[in-house]
């Protein structure tokens, strides 16, 4: 590291990603950090399940043998250092898995662990103290039925550990942004009131943990992102006062441009003036995002003030059971049929468990996959030739499951005609997982350090607490006056991309062009996202869909409450995750100047 420059690579947006990105990174020469983000509230539930099968699992395993195992010498040699959060809920094993596998190849390398996220032991005092899911209100789910309980921890830990010596950091569950944020702050000597550098770092470690999600995946302009099969992963190059230059490795594929690096900033964010990490409350709303050169975008200007006092807590509980089927058809109104065959099914099934004496579905899908039937009321087709059926529903016991998917086999032969198959092997019941999301104070989680044969006690207990009523809310741009209007799609003068946060969606639009950011605003109201999302949405009243003004980066992220079934895997919809709403806005018509449109 030069004094004023530290060069981060983002080796892992999500437990499964690329195992060619560690070499790539390593080849790039002249990293000081490569960080790994591998955790999401599903991979916590399906980490917990594999621990309490074998209490030496639970953690990415394919850290350990795919990114590490085979590039262990090369990271010695060059002295990178590496912080991962792949010890999901079991990062002690994984930190000692870690130890053995250096001491095989007779390296030097020396491996901390951060615990204290685990806060599954403390469930009953947890419920006996009526904690209340932040969003719904709900109260806490029974402790027989629960996977898992992670405070979100913060980055001053891993800083702590480098600072001690390590070479390799290994957290359970932080939020995403830390691994980052952590080696800003030892690298650079940062304190917990370095608000404004704080914030930065930690938008540098957003913009990385997705991977190559800033540097071209799940782009709007996809064809612009050339060679897609070797794309690079990002580097960030942050300056002491936090401000940072993305780019990637030279000679990969992908492109960084400030669509790229916008879209993952406003990537699965809620109020973007008021982004709650454990060290600092971030605004990137102010945030200006500029190309420097050749696949370099500049980042400046975000804001932090005072961290909240609190940890937010994510916990995963079993309720309920969930299954379904794909089914195609192809044939003259094959939409109409396979609609008819999903019916039938649901309805066959009712007809069993009136027999039966079972409860009703909790939750029926059924969802036409050809036929436009995500886009609501705004499809444009009237019939499809070509179809896949998905129906899907949720039940309180597993034999209800079990006579759905039965019955979406009996009445195979049945169907109207065009039925020509089912997608993969006979499905059976599975639990539902749900997601519980809670605050508690700093002051009840002890978080440590494992380093060699110490364990070493880490004082988090600070902030205040946070008052969204304090912030100063950006107005919209002045409304154009009226003058010769055409409609253009939303498309054409903007980005789009989205993302989940359990049941709650984010949208983020961001303007092409500055002189565009006027006539975006004034077409996507309220009203406008709301209606073109009323199919998804719980609840189409006014407060349902919030919409957040961001003026540094020439963006609009609206937020969607209760509009994705559950999310994640408590969703039985065909997109749990909302990755693909920003589709469904940006061919929202947008009235703009005809001399602006003559330039499209």
């Amino acid at each position: 590291m030069s004094e004023t420059l530290l060069r981060i690579g983002g080796a892992s947006g999500f437990w499964g990603d690329a195992a060619r990105a560690t070499p790539q990174l390593l080849a790039a020469g002249n990293l000081d950090y490569i960080v790994y983000d591998y955790l999401a509230e599903i991979t916590m539930s399906i980490m917990a399940r594999a621990r309490v099968k074998d209490d030496s699992r639970g953690y990415a395993t394919d850290f350990l043998s795919a990114a590490m195992k085979p590039n262990l010498k090369t990271i010695a040699q060059q002295g990178v250092k590496i912080v991962s959060n792949a010890g999901g809920v079991n990062p002690q094993a994984c930190a000692q898995g870690l130890r053995e596998m250096i001491a095989e190849q007779g390296l030097s390398l020396t491996v901390a662990c951060v615990t204290g996220d685990d806060l599954l032991s403390t469930a009953a005092q947890m419920q006996a103290s009526d904690i209340r899911e932040m969003f719904s209100g709900e109260t806490f789910p029974a402790v027989d039925k629960l996977l898992s309980v992670n405070a979100y921890l913060g980055a001053f830990p891993v800083a702590e550990a480098l600072g001690r010596g390590a070479d390799i950091v290994v957290t359970g569950r932080c939020v995403d942004s830390a691994v980052t944020l952590g080696a800003c702050i030892h690298a650079f000597g940062w304190t917990r009131s370095d608000y404004d550098q704080l914030a930065m770092g930690s938008l540098a470690g957003h913009i990385l943990e997705c991977g190559p999600q800033a540097t071209g995946g799940n782009f709007t302009d996809w064809e612009d992102v050339p060679d897609i099969a070797n794309i690079g992963y990002p580097i960030a190059e942050v300056s002491s006062d936090g401000s940072f230059v993305c780019t990637k490795p030279e000679g990969t594929g992908g492109l960084v441009n400030v669509g790229t690096v916008c879209e993952q900033m406003l990537y699965e964010i809620g109020d973007p003036q008021a982004y709650l990490l454990p060290d600092v409350v971030c605004d990137f709303s102010t945030a200006k995002v500029e190309q420097v050169g050749e696949n370099r975008v500049s980042v400046t200007g975000a804001l932090g003030t005072i961290a909240p006092d609190q940890y937010k807590v994510s916990a995963t509980y079993l309720d309920q059971f969930r299954g379904g089927t794909y089914m195609s058809f192809y044939g003259i109104d094959a939409d109409r049929k396979a609609r008819v065959l999903g019916e039938a099914v649901l309805e066959a099934s009712r007809n069993v468990f009136k027999a039966a004496g079972l409860a009703d579905f909790s939750e029926t899908s059924i969802e036409i996959l050809g036929a436009e039937s995500q886009y609501g009321s705004f499809a444009s087709i009237d019939s499809s030739r070509e179809v896949v059926l998905k129906l899907a529903a949720k039940h309180p016991e597993a034999t209800g499951i079990g006579v759905l998917l039965k019955e979406a086999v009996g009445l195979g032969l049945a169907t109207p005609p065009g039925l020509s198959g089912f997608a993969g092997s006979r499905p059976r019941p599975s639990p539902v997982v749900r997601l519980f999301s809670c605050t508690v104070d700093k002051s009840t989680v002890n978080v440590s350090i494992e380093l060699e044969d110490k364990s070493l006690t880490c004082d988090e207990v600070h902030g205040e607490r946070f008052d969204s009523a304090r912030l100063a809310r950006p107005a919209d741009p002045a409304e154009a006056a009226q003058q010769d209007w055409v409609e253009v799609p939303l498309v054409a003068l903007a980005w789009g991309r989205s993302g989940d946060k359990g049941n709650k969606a984010n949208v983020g639009i961001i303007a092409r062009d500055p002189a565009y950011f006027g006539y975006i605003c004034n077409a996507l109201t309220n009203a406008v996202v709301t209606e073109r999302f009323a199919h998804f949405l719980e609840d189409t009243a006014p407060g349902n869909v919030e919409r957040y003004v961001m003026p540094g980066p020439g963006a609009l992220n609206f937020l969607l409450h209760n509009v994705l079934g559950g999310g994640g895997v408590a969703s039985i919809r065909n997109d749990p995750q909302g990755k693909g709403y920003a589709q469904l806005l940006l061919d929202c018509p947008v009235l703009v100047p005809s001399k602006i449109a003559e330039t499209l």
